[in-house]
């Protein structure tokens, strides 16, 4: 079976390092579409941005940012900000999460657990970010 474009999300972020919880918007599109089987490929189309999957309290939310903020913090000696570029730091972040993740879906409803919801990683805000939903 191919895989189907379902849906392409828009998220505007308003801070340089955010956290933005897209699980509703997510299962909005399955519902829009009216998808019931597959596995859904979750994937942001940005070097300096990321999804993941965890828990959507608002501390655990805050306490990811502060973590990026001390895993590449933005005053450390970047080759790529001795450029025109000063967003290395971004790059990093993105890097080390990732810009995609794939989930079950099952009888239409996008199978996480409990405590778990996508999120989408701002690294390098505010930004209007594409999160492209897509089943295969």
């Amino acid at each position: 079976m191919p895989d189907t474009q379902l849906a392409a999300l828009r998220v505007a972020t308003a801070a340089r390092t955010s956290v933005h919880p897209i699980g509703r918007q997510i299962q909005a599109a399955l519902d829009a579409q009216d998808v019931r089987d597959g596995t859904l490929l979750v994937s942001v189309p940005h070097t300096t941005c990321a999804v993941t999957l965890n828990e959507p309290e608002r501390g655990l939310l805050d306490d990811l940012a502060q973590a990026l903020d001390r895993l590449a913090p933005w005053d450390a000696d970047y080759a790529h900000n001795r450029g025109s570029e000063d967003n290395a730091a971004a790059h990093v972040r993105a890097a080390l999460l990732g810009h995609q993740l794939l989930a079950p879906v099952v009888d239409g409803r996008l199978q996480v657990g409990v405590w778990q919801d996508v999120l989408l990683v701002e690294c390098d805000g505010p930004r209007r970010r594409t999160v492209e939903l897509r089943l295969l």
